[in-house]
């Protein structure tokens, strides 16, 4: 009966787990839908300074720093990754703005594919990252229809948010608590607020665009990182990696929706080609002890 009992509980646990992270990955997509919406207003650099700026807020009181702790070698990881974060979050919603969400999302998927499945030497996972490539070609338009510079910023997301990965588990495995995360946000947020400043058009500025602004820093920041330790106490990385695979047919729904983001038939069978075959690598790898994607949250983005 207690055996019973406590597969019950970690069934319940993981079900709760599951469908918080799909919650989380809905709050991420919504807000780049709507940071969809704002950039055409403000501009890119000022929706990524209004992001980190609620980032900072939002993890700050809970970092309370010593005069001793402020030297290089033991913060230059977390220093490196609030430069990662301003590149990947400037690039990504610039490249929304040129292809639209589901395409600019697809795309800077295969950062963390790739990062996954680097190490890999199995034949399966080759086919999948054929697949995808397959996918991601048919996405991008054979026709030269797409626009090449967002393609370009797309693909420079993808490999900051590989990055964003290998940074972040540096940050996790030798700085405490939320201390790194706050730091690289700071200096994300130092770096893109000047940039934000000299293109900020303060007649644009209305309290509908300050709401909508700051409502897509809590849904892409706030609320998804204040989720994933819960989040990750109750289901394995493998789990969490798969769900996060399907976050470009979630971000292709809500370009749709929200930004009536027309897709072809041929890049719709493309964003569930690259899903899918995301889906299938990462569900047939070998449990291993610790993986950076379960340090490292895809919710940056």
């Amino acid at each position: 009966m207690i055996a019973h009992d406590a597969r019950k509980s970690a069934s319940g646990r993981r079900t709760a787990g599951a469908l918080t992270q799909v919650g989380t990955e809905v709050s991420i997509n919504f807000g780049s839908a709507l940071a969809g919406l704002a950039i055409p207003i403000v501009g890119a650099t000022l929706v990524v300074a209004v992001r980190q700026l609620v980032m900072v807020l939002a993890v700050g009181p809970f970092y309370r720093p010593s005069r001793a702790s402020f030297t290089w070698p033991r913060l230059y990881p977390a220093i490196l990754l609030g430069i990662d974060l301003a590149i990947m979050n400037l690039t990504f919603y610039q490249a929304v703005h040129l292809l639209g969400l589901g395409i600019a999302a697809t795309i800077e998927f295969l950062g963390p594919l790739a990062l996954a499945l680097a190490l890999s030497r199995r034949i399966l996972d080759v086919i999948c990252v054929a697949v995808a490539a397959i996918g991601v070609l048919a996405l991008t338009g054979i026709d030269g229809s797409i626009n090449v510079w967002g393609i370009v910023l797309a693909l420079i997301a993808a490999a900051a948010w590989a990055g964003y990965i290998l940074l972040t588990r540096r940050v996790a495995l030798t700085l405490p608590g939320l201390e790194g995360l706050t730091v690289a946000s700071a200096v994300s947020l130092v770096i893109i607020a000047p940039l934000a400043l000299l293109t900020l058009d303060t007649g644009r500025i209305t309290w509908p665009v300050i709401a909508l602004l700051l409502g897509i820093g809590v849904l892409s920041s706030a609320l998804p990182y204040s989720l994933d330790t819960y989040i990750l106490r109750r289901i394995t990385a493998r789990l969490y990696a798969i769900i996060t695979s399907f976050g470009p047919v979630v971000a292709a729904l809500f370009g749709w929706l929200l930004l009536a983001e027309a897709l072809s038939l041929v890049q719709i069978a493309a964003i569930v080609l690259v899903c899918a075959a995301a889906a299938t690598a990462i569900a047939t790898q070998r449990d291993m002890p610790t993986a950076p994607l379960a340090e490292a949250s895809p919710h940056i983005t």
